[in-house]
């Protein structure tokens, strides 16, 4: 295998066939966000809708994969039905280990299968199997099958699926990995479920052999010491990211109750202390991380022969905001469960959670009524979450067939599109002020880890639109270098760029590992470049007004310094795109 090359597993879902494709540009793109934006301007088709069965599906991970601690996620990119353009979703579990044993740098799937189908990929072997058994079936259910379906491989198989709403189209539906981890946001269900699949399963098979001499070992164990024995990732495994919960209420950053405020006495009963005192049964970790930041909650249910029944159910900062405090539910076993219900049917948790306050306020409001929502909503009744997120999964009325397009398609419908908590998608748990918001917005995915915008507004306190926009611009190749080597986010205090060059070079990418400033822009450029290339401008975007209704530790938002922040940031994007189409002629 050639350093400079990458090993893509093709497969056409028409034929049941797949072909191994070795591609250059290592040199160029190094992997993960780079190579999927340069696998779609191949095998893309931009001007064709995000279901035409010509589109592709995927999946890439990076040259440190396997090879040093948290080089765990995998990148999923996909022409998304949320807004119609390119974009990616990033998830861990065991996928990008499984992958990486199975000899691929990435996996591309095109075409549709002819009946609901289940994929079996693995360094030796490819198989496409009908299960239209599944169909209908939730994401727990369909797991358990699927591993008795396919028992070998437990280390180095992952299990990727699809529930209800990924089958239905849901512009809100995630693929779940492994049970606990997700690509969750902009659709990527619903892009698996246009090609007729339910699950995916890689195995990986074969072996990943490890640079020989002493300086790789050297170097891993230098950086397993750091992640393991040092305060830089210890935060992540105690309390996790819910220790956000109470340090941004404090601040008066926390959405609660769609947003209506920002700072609640109630979080007391629905801290990250709290979840982990009354919830937290045991810690997990993704392939190839020895952090553990995966926090796995409990709740039990009396089941009729007056027993027990005890569901295990992963938490963290954005579940928790999405289905706890923007829904004004402030039990900790409360939340549990609506997150149970739904990871269920196969929808992202913050898009879902989002979606359901605004309906929750809409109803008041006398926008809309129990005709739409089956089940009345008021913010903190638990139980009516529950039932709304199976309704909303499943699509079971007109109106969560429409909300699950996105709150704003249904806000056209129904009114209410002035307190849609929508930022491109809808929002992060961050309500930190200006920067974030025009961030979110605009940013590449939509995410709140596009930059460091939610961080930058906890510390500043001054309106200067073009430090704050030369913050964004300067802060995004370093996220867009680590999640192409593919890093956890988590982990970008460790891996800054000395570093990686040393694990680079430690494995063999010396000359890749000269020129990382260089690359990390090139990449920045080709993904920008390749979401314009499906219809992306920033005047497509607008921020609702109840983000300038917000009052955060600096006081109200300022209309005008949001509006000239998303204005220039928007600018610079384009003039992002221009110079990249100008490098990728």
């Amino acid at each position: 295998m050639n350093g400079k090359e990458f090993r893509v597993m093709v497969v056409d879902l028409a034929s049941g066939k797949g072909r191994l494709e070795v591609l250059p540009g290592r040199d160029l793109v190094i992997g993960g966000s780079g190579l999927a934006a340069l696998l779609y301007r191949q095998y893309g088709k931009p001007d064709l809708s995000w279901d035409d069965p010509q589109q592709p599906l995927i999946f890439a991970i990076g040259p440190l994969t396997g090879l040093f601690p948290l080089m765990s996620k995998t990148v999923c990119s996909f022409k998304s039905n949320y807004h119609g353009e390119y974009t990616e979703s990033h998830a861990g579990g065991r996928s990008a280990l499984a992958l990486a044993f199975a000899g691929f740098d990435a996996l591309v799937l095109v075409g549709r299968a002819p009946r609901l189908s289940s994929l079996l990929v693995a360094s030796r072997s490819l198989e496409l199997r009908e299960v239209s058994f599944l169909k209908g079936l939730d994401c727990d259910a369909a797991g358990k099958l699927l591993r008795t379906t396919y028992p070998g491989g437990s280390g180095h198989r992952s299990i990727l699926r699809i529930g209800p709403a990924g089958e239905l189209g849901s512009a809100m539906a995630c693929i779940t990995v492994d049970t606990y981890r997700h690509f969750g946001r902009m659709g990527g269900g619903a892009a698996m479920g246009a090609k007729n699949l339910k699950a995916i399963v890689i195995h990986g098979d074969s072996a990943l052999d490890l640079p020989e001499g002493k300086a790789y070992a050297r170097l891993y164990q230098e950086l397993y010491g750091k992640v393991t024995s040092t305060e830089m990732m210890r935060k992540y495994h105690n309390l996790g990211t819910a220790a956000n919960l109470q340090a941004l209420n404090d601040i008066s950053s926390l959405p609660w109750n769609n947003l209506q405020r920002t700072s609640d006495a109630a979080i007391a009963t629905i801290s990250g202390e709290r979840f982990a005192d009354a919830a937290l049964l045991r810690n997990g970790a993704c392939g190839g991380c020895p952090v553990g930041c995966i926090h796995i909650g409990f709740f039990r249910e009396k089941m009729a022969d007056n027993r027990y029944h005890f569901h295990q159910v992963a938490y963290d900062y954005e579940p928790i905001f999405a289905v706890g405090t923007m829904l004004g539910v402030t039990d900790v076993f409360d939340v549990l469960r609506i997150i149970e219900a739904v990871e269920k049917v196969g929808l992202d948790v913050m898009s879902a959670g989002v979606a359901l306050a605004w309906a929750t306020e809409a109803s008041e409001r006398g926008l809309i009524s129990d005709r739409e929502t089956l089940t009345p909503l008021r913010f903190g009744d638990a139980a009516a979450y529950r039932q709304a997120a199976w309704q909303l999964g499943s699509g079971a009325s007109p109106f969560y067939r429409l909300l699950g397009q996105g709150t704003l398609r249904a806000a056209a419908q129904y009114g209410g599109a002035d307190f849609a908590c929508v930022l491109g998608q809808e929002m992060a748990g961050y309500a930190t002020g200006e920067l974030f918001f025009a961030a979110q917005t605009l940013g590449f995915r939509h995410s709140h880890l596009d930059t460091g915008a939610y961080g930058y507004d906890q510390k500043n306190s001054q309106r200067d639109v073009d430090r704050a926009v030369d913050f964004l611009i300067d802060d995004e190749p370093g996220r867009a270098l680590l999640t192409s080597m593919v890093a956890c986010l988590f982990a970008r205090a460790v891996y800054d760029n000395e570093t990686l060059a040393r694990c680079l070079e430690a494995v063999g990418h010396g000359e890749l590992a000269a020129t990382l400033p260089e690359t990390a822009e090139r990449i920045r450029r080709l993904r920008w470049l390749v979401r314009a290339s499906t219809g992306f401008a920033p005047q497509n975007f607008s921020i609702p007004k109840r983000f300038f209704t917000v009052s955060t530790w600096k006081g109200a938002v300022d209309a005008g310094y949001l509006d000239a922040i998303k204005e220039e940031y928007g600018r610079r994007i384009v003039a992002l795109i221009a110079a990249g189409a100008n490098e990728w002629r």
